[in-house]
């Protein structure tokens, strides 16, 4: 039998991001762009007294989301570089540190993780609960942006860091100079789609007593018992972000690669 190539299927996590040429997708999003815009306006007419009161309810459950995901995806990112350039590197032991890191928290549920971190951390020093949640989805995130790291840095051709090397370069001016900027254009999409998964996941860190917007709503439903005109509007919410989310990156991915073909 002849043999032939297998691809690798790359399922993420994160949103479905509505490329271009993919016509279901595209019509799918805007679907649910206007259905979802469509219900978070029409649901409060209709009914200000639950639906307009939860709306009105979690705004800065909105903003404390952004904060705990801008926070976590800032120090993932710093995490994932490190853990990247550390799972490329030809010291074995610093391979190795790397490699168990990505192996062990990739391994172990974020649920988990945060928990653990929480009352770890709580038996020797206390932190702020938000700080805490940044804390524990940095870590976990940071295994996965290692990966995203090292893909990229591995997809740049060797021969640009040979002719830096031949230009009188050191191994760091290479990295620094000449391959994370190539690799950067690559993890950029990847990057997003972490952005967003991480955005979703942050409604774990209502359990840390965190007041994001899955807390906020949690709390008016317990004063209300309004469950289910609350989780509404909840899962509506969420639901406008990634979207939102998504085709900011569907843009940015066009961009880079008409760039590219430039």
């Amino acid at each position: 039998m002849a043999e032939c190539d297998v691809k690798k299927i790359d399922v993420g996590d994160g949103a479905a991001i509505p490329e271009p040429g993919d016509r279901g997708m595209v019509s799918a999003w805007w679907i649910a762009l206007l259905g979802t815009i469509g219900l978070l306006i029409a649901l409060p007419l209709k009914d200000p007294s639950t639906y307009g009161r939860v709306l009105a309810f979690i705004p800065d459950g909105i903003l404390v989301t952004f904060e705990v995901t801008i926070l976590s995806i800032s120090l993932a990112l710093v995490i994932g570089l490190l853990t990247g350039l550390g799972r490329i590197s030809k010291n074995r032991y610093i391979n190795l540190v790397a490699s168990l890191y990505v192996e062990v928290v990739r391994g172990v549920p974020l649920l988990v993780q945060l928990f653990y971190i929480y009352f770890a951390l709580g038996r020797f020093v206390r932190v702020p609960d938000i700080m805490a949640a940044v804390i524990a989805m940095s870590f976990c995130y940071g295994a996965y942006m290692g990966e995203v790291f090292r893909a990229g840095i591995k997809s740049i051709d060797f021969g640009q860091s040979e002719a830096a090397l031949s230009q009188g370069f050191n191994q760091a001016q290479t990295m620094r100079y000449v391959v994370l900027p190539q690799a950067w254009r690559t993890i950029l999409p990847p990057v997003g789609n972490e952005f967003i998964a991480l955005l979703k996941d942050t409604s774990l860190v209502s359990i840390l007593a965190v007041s994001d917007i899955l807390r906020r709503g949690r709390e008016y439903a317990a004063e209300s018992f309004n469950y289910f005109e609350t989780y509404t509007m909840i899962a509506l919410v969420y639901l406008l972000i990634t979207l939102i989310l998504s085709k900011i990156i569907s843009i940015m991915e066009q961009r880079l690669s008409h760039y590219e073909k430039r």
